[in-house]
């Protein structure tokens, strides 16, 4: 299916790229959240009369992202779970637990943004996290894991 990239998408474009993507990806994904629309006449011409306003949000959303991104770089969270005497978490520290613990924090993030290489933490001590607050800004953060006795 031949869309139009309404913003930019990692790995497929930049805002305004016509590409050809699997149907479903299209279906299902990008024109449901708003990041595409069909590539045709109608829509590619209303893109263009659109343009401008287009760039100037996405403009204002990575500006908003690097702002935020400046602010946590380096951060670290803290996260206390119950643990066993070896270290051992009983359950794990996920995605939702930092994002939880950075909105208490007055920071903005989804869990969606949190970016969990080695899975969620099972141990207590400190690992490093990475937030994708936007395609272009990635941001490394500091999660301290503290184990509270059952």
């Amino acid at each position: 299916m031949q869309i139009i990239l309404l913003d930019k998408v990692v790995n497929l474009g930049d805002l305004g790229d016509v590409v050809k993507v699997k149907d479903g990806f299209a279906r299902n994904f990008l024109i449901p959240s708003g990041r595409a629309r069909r590539a045709t006449e109608a829509a590619i011409k209303d893109f263009e009369a659109r343009r401008a306003e287009l760039e100037k949000v996405a403009a204002a959303k990575l500006a908003t992202a690097k702002q935020l991104g400046e602010k946590l770089s380096g951060t670290t969270v803290k996260v206390t779970q119950k643990s066993g005497v070896d270290g051992r978490l009983f359950g794990s520290v996920t995605n939702h637990d930092i994002a939880e613990e950075l909105n208490k924090g007055g920071y903005t993030v989804l869990k969606s943004q949190i970016r969990m290489p080695n899975g969620p933490i099972k141990i207590v001590g400190d690992s490093s996290v990475s937030l994708s607050l936007h395609t272009d800004v990635v941001v490394e953060i500091n999660v301290s894991v503290y184990g509270e006795s059952a």
